[in-house]
């Protein structure tokens, strides 16, 4: 590309610590001759969350034994240089290793029908094999056929491969605090997007990259070091500069 690494990465960087496009492109300004456009950047963070979650996604994870789903609702404006006008009723599909603070798969649509809790629970159950014994949703009815297809049943005992607990926190004291913690920092950082408006792709792709950000990039206050540091052992991130290395991963796997 025209712009050099460390210019890159430092933009898309700047984007998931909650600078905006434009306030980047005036950092740039400041300290780069050859500045680059608020839409440079962001392509450059479309572009290469989704290179780099092509590896990510498909590395195998040692957690703990419980899991916790969830989804955030999203109104997405749809695209007005498309002639479309409204808003679209969105759905982030997360889950989080309570143990380690990965975020284990995620999935973002436009329904939250069984079919896109599957994709999550799929994705959780390929990664991490058989350690998972528990597996907690909200009340949401889609959960139980989605866990289900992805662990299977045992038509002998009459449940679940996996434990599969239901908080209903109208009805309960209990809370899912990792998971709802998680979806403080996510809702700090998209409500200022503007609900992300134009293509359910590059939304996708955006959440996608604050993925990354949250499990290889930054520090967790609770475990006082990145989420990956303890779910993916074998990975080795020796740089400051874990986006570079992410993405000459990325880019040899693929």
């Amino acid at each position: 590309m025209r712009n050099n690494p460390q210019k890159i990465t430092c933009g898309i960087d700047l984007f998931y610590r909650g600078v905006s496009t434009r306030k980047v492109q005036e950092h740039f300004q400041t300290f780069y001759p050859h500045n680059s456009s608020h839409m440079s950047i962001y392509r450059w963070v479309v572009k290469f969350s989704k290179k780099i979650s092509k590896f990510t996604d498909n590395l195998k994870l040692q957690v703990g034994s419980e899991v916790q789903i969830d989804e955030i609702e999203y109104k997405r404006r749809l695209h007005h240089q498309k002639g479309m006008k409204g808003v679209e009723d969105n759905y982030f599909i997360d889950s989080i290793d309570p143990k380690t603070k990965f975020m284990t798969a995620t999935n973002f649509s436009n329904q939250r029908e069984i079919k896109d809790l599957q994709v999550v629970a799929t994705k959780i159950k390929e990664r991490t094999g058989e350690q998972v014994e528990k597996v907690t949703t909200d009340g949401l009815r889609g959960y139980p056929k989605a866990i289900k297809k992805a662990w299977g049943y045992n038509n002998k005992l009459g449940r679940h491969n996996v434990c599969h607990k239901q908080v209903i926190t109208s009805k309960e004291d209990t809370f899912n605090y990792p998971i709802e913690r998680l979806h403080n920092n996510v809702r700090a950082r998209t409500k200022t997007m503007r609900g992300f408006h134009g293509s359910l792709e590059s939304a996708k792709a955006i959440l996608k990259g604050w993925e990354i950000y949250y499990n290889f990039i930054t520090k967790h206050q609770t475990i006082k070091c990145s989420p990956y540091e303890l779910a993916c052992t074998d990975l080795k991130l020796e740089g400051n500069n874990k986006w570079v290395e992410l993405i000459g991963l990325s880019s040899r796997k693929n």
